[in-house]
C-alpha cells in the first residue's frame, strides 16, 4: 500500500486481500475478544494486518483486540482487527486485517517493516 493510502481502506473483495508486502516474523500475539483470551503465534506482518499460525481459527468476521510487541521495540503495539480468512480444518491458521489503526500502532508497525527493508 502506498504511504499515502488511507490505513483504514478496506481490502479488495476479490482476489489477494494484502495490502502490501508481507515479512515473516515469529511472535506471540495476545488476542481477545468479548468472551476470551488466546496467546498465538505470528508468521507474517504487513502494514495492514497479519497471520496467525498453528491455531484454530476464528470465524471470518470476528473482531479481536491484539496485543504484540515487535522485535527490536520495548512497548507493546495494541490494534484492533477482524479475521479475514482461515485456512480451514487441515490448515491451522486465519488472516487477520487491522482495524482503524491509531496513529502510534500505526508508526511503530511502519518503523518496524522500515527496519525490515520494506517499503512503507
Amino acid at each position: 500500500m502506498p504511504s499515502d493510502a488511507d490505513p483504514r481502506a478496506p481490502f479488495p473483495a476479490e482476489g489477494d486481500r494484502r495490502t502490501g508486502p508481507r515479512i515473516p516474523l515469529e511472535m506471540w500475539v495476545e488476542e481477545t475478544t468479548d468472551q476470551e483470551r488466546y496467546y498465538r503465534r505470528a508468521g507474517d506482518l504487513s502494514r495492514g494486518g497479519l497471520r496467525l499460525d498453528h491455531t484454530i481459527p476464528l470465524p471470518v468476521g470476528t473482531f479481536v483486540n491484539l496485543t504484540f510487541t515487535l522485535p527490536g521495540d520495548s512497548t507493546p503495539v495494541r490494534i484492533s482487527g477482524e479475521i479475514v480468512s482461515n485456512a480451514g480444518p487441515d490448515v491451522l491458521r486465519m488472516g487477520v486485517k487491522f482495524v482503524n489503526p491509531t496513529s502510534e500502532a500505526r508508526e511503530k508497525i511502519d518503523a518496524y517493516l522500515a527496519r525490515a527493508g520494506v517499503p512503507v
